[in-house]
């Protein structure tokens, strides 16, 4: 499986299989999962002022994406998203 990098651009389909596209703003891996945050291209693009809205998607062993079942497991990769965002800032 290639490893997702950062920027990257995908396609995703919602739940009304309209198709989205993403693109990766972080990689990360909480308690042995790895997730990736994504955000809107289109959001990205406009570079409004605004803070986009990031999503988490949850990577499995083949590579595709799931969502996140649980608020307990959105709130431990939020956190460490958040984590890691804080410590590339003040490097």
């Amino acid at each position: 499986m290639e490893p997702i990098e950062i920027g990257e651009i995908f396609t995703i389909s919602d739940e009304n299989n309209q198709e989205h596209e993403v693109e990766v703003l972080g990689v990360l891996t909480v308690e042995g999962s790895e997730y990736v945050a994504v955000g809107f291209v289109e959001e990205i693009q406009e570079d409004t002022d605004e803070d986009i809205d990031i999503y988490f998607l949850k990577v499995d062993e083949e590579g595709d994406f799931s969502a996140i079942e649980t608020d307990e497991e959105f709130d431990k990769v939020s956190s460490a998203f958040d984590q890691m965002m804080e410590e590339e800032e003040s490097n």
